[in-house]
Parts: C-alpha cells; structure tokens; sequence
C-alpha cells in the first residue's frame, strides 16, 4: 500500500507523539513532521514550501496554542486539510470561546461568568457566584494559574496580581462556580463523533489533573442520553471537534457538567485502564481523512477554515 501523505505539526515530541508515531509506523505510513519553529509559510500567494509537497493532511499535535493556530489556518489556505481544523483549536484553546459554544449547544456546564475588570469581577463574585469560586485562564493548560476563591480577600488578592503581573489574555476574567466534586472528574476521548473511551481522574486535591498527580481508571462510556458518551460527543460537535478530549465533572446531585474541550489530547496515561488503542484510533482517523482529500485534492482545492465558526 502507498503511504498516505501525512505531515505531523509537532515542536516537541512527548510519549503520546511516540506513540502516534509508532502507530503510523505499524501501519506502513510514513509521517512528515513539520517542526513549526523551523517553518515559513506563504502569506502573499507565493508557492508553499518544498516540506507541503504531496501533503494532504496535517495532524496538528502542537503545544504552541498560538502558532498551531495561526499555521493550521495558513495551511488551509493552501487547501491542506488539518485534523484538527483551526477554527476547532481556536474555540477549544480559549475557554471563553468554548463556554459560549457550549451554551449555544445548551451542553450544561457549571455557573460561569466572564467580566472585564476587577470590580465587576467582586461583584459578580458577592452578588452571583458566591463563594468558593475557581477563577481560570481564558488561555491555558494543564491546571496553570487556576486559582480557587475562597473568600473575598482571596478574590481581591488574585485578582490584583493577574491586573498587575498578567498579560493581555488575563484581563478577560472566567469566572466559574467552585463545583463540589466527588474526588474526581472525567475525561472522555472523542474521535471522529465517537465517545470512545472514557477515564476518572481522582485526586485529594480539587485539582484532579494527571499533570498534577492525579490517579486514573476507566469510566463506563453511557451512551444514554446525558451520560458521559452522550454528553461528551455533543460537546465536541458543539465546537466542531473531531478529535477532542472532554471533561466533565459530577455535581452534588450527581449531573454531569461539562468543564472544558481539549483539542490537543494527552493521553498516555489513559490506554492502560480503559483498555483502548487510543493512539491508533487516531491515527486510523487521520488516515481515512487523507484518503478521502488525496494529494491532488490537496493541491487544488482551497480549503476552507474548518469546522465551526471562529
């Protein structure tokens, strides 16, 4: 079989890119990585560059929220289809574009706010929210400058510091009702529409993130309607995800809510206790895609942003 023309948008090659890797391997595909700290693309009609030739897919897998995106809409311009679009990690990579797609979608997700000052902020906090509440980063990952709220003064002194020592993505302030979680939370894998597996992420602390220590089982993917498969799969059509990491959280009355979407999934620490192939799912994703585009396609057909609207 000739291999598929599949570039890999990756800066850093972490476990889970090995394992992709590897994956592509198995299946006699060999990958073209674009590392995109060593890569010029066009912006005035001028020819791409000679690594593009042939390519019909780009598996974006990188960490640089702000270069993937911009490159993943470079590269659609240049009718090179990418898994996922750019519009998606646009929406994903910003909490405050998810949360509005997601209410857009009615996927229920815990009380939020987004205020642009300090003092609109405490009174939001006083007068909605109350107390506990989580303040996050619109732009953000791996449990990075989450801060819970416990009470006024820890809100004023937070909220001082991200005025004070924070960059432009700071000054939009997400704002989220403390959910009282049962030690865990859930992230579910969707590829392709498919919730296909499913984890707990249990922790003493209330952040349960793997990159914070968190321990991990397998979940029971329920297809019903509002269980994790279901709810899971409608959040990732919600913000035109194709293969998209959801969590969700349990609230006190055991409803599941809708946390966040991640574009980029990690998911090594997640193969073992559920049992799937989750790095060769997604290749065998990527691949159906460039086999339904083909290089030629590629070529001649611009691409258009991708899915959902950014």
């Amino acid at each position: 079989m000739e291999p598929v023309p599949v570039a890999f948008l990756a800066s850093r090659v972490r476990p889970e890119e090995k394992l992709l890797l590897e994956a592509y391997a198995r299946r006699g595909v060999a990958v073209r990585r674009l590392d995109e700290r060593r890569l010029a693309l066009p912006l005035d009609g001028s020819p791409p560059p000679p690594e593009l030739d042939g390519v019909a897919v780009v598996h974006d897998r990188s960490v640089a929220f702000g270069a993937a995106v911009h490159a993943l809409e470079v590269l659609e311009g240049l009718g090179i289809r990418c898994v996922n679009p750019a519009a998606v990690v646009r929406a994903c990579g910003d909490k405050v574009r998810t949360s509005a797609r997601l209410a857009r979608a009615g996927i229920p997700q815990p009380p939020t706010r987004l205020a642009f000052s300090t003092e609109e902020a405490l009174r939001v906090l006083d007068e909605e929210l109350g107390y506990p509440a989580v303040l996050k980063p619109a732009v953000g990952s791996w449990g990075r400058l989450v801060a819970r709220l416990n009470d006024r003064h820890a809100a004023e002194a937070v909220l001082e510091d991200r005025e004070v020592l924070g960059n432009w993505t700071h000054r939009s302030l997400y704002l989220q009702r403390f959910v009282r979680k049962p030690g865990r939370d859930v992230r579910a894998f969707v590829i392709g529409g498919e919730t296909v597996a499913a984890i707990y992420r249990e922790s003493e602390h209330w952040v349960t993130n793997t990159a914070r220590g968190a321990r991990t089982r397998r979940c029971p993917v329920d297809g019903t309607a509002g269980g994790v498969g279901d709810l899971a799969a409608r959040a990732a059509r919600a913000v035109g995800g194709e293969v998209v990491a959801v969590d969700l959280v349990e609230d006190v009355d055991g409803s599941l809510l809708v946390l966040e979407v991640n574009h980029s999934m990690e998911f090594r620490n997640s193969i073992e206790p559920t049992g799937v192939d989750l790095p060769g799912l997604l290749v065998d994703f990527v691949l159906a895609v460039a086999r339904e585009r083909g290089p030629a396609d590629a070529r001649r057909t611009p691409a258009v942003a991708g899915a959902g609207t950014p």
